[in-house]
């Protein structure tokens, strides 16, 4: 086994994925959008820390798009509470909680 490979799977046994139904923009456009899954039917190189996955992003209507986790930033709210489609509170500080373990504050931006 390569060292690019086991690098990858050590990746994999630690990486946090980022919950459905949270908020992200793109970093490059600024164009926001929910996170709506993953899937592993990915094509070119930008892949999420697990080396096989990208995540499917809801940007309204019909406009999906796979992007892989270094491409996003998670957008949160005046109190730095992730925002999340309908749920509570006391959710939204525990997936917070998690994610901010997970990476660094620079991923971290206010909602526009």
């Amino acid at each position: 086994m390569s060292q690019t490979e086991a690098g990858n799977q050590r990746a994999a046994k630690t990486w946090r994925r980022i919950p459905d139904g949270i908020r992200v923009r793109l970093r490059e456009n600024a164009q926001e959008g929910v996170i709506d899954g993953l899937t592993e039917l990915v094509i070119g190189p930008a892949r999420n820390p697990d080396g096989r996955t990208q995540y499917r992003v809801n940007f309204g209507h019909s406009d999906r798009m796979l992007v892989a986790e270094d491409a996003l930033v998670i957008v949160i709210d005046e109190e730095g509470l992730v925002l999340m489609r309908k749920e509570k509170i006391d959710y939204r500080r525990l997936v917070t909680e998690q994610l901010r373990g997970g990476f660094s504050e620079d991923r971290f931006v206010p909602s526009a």
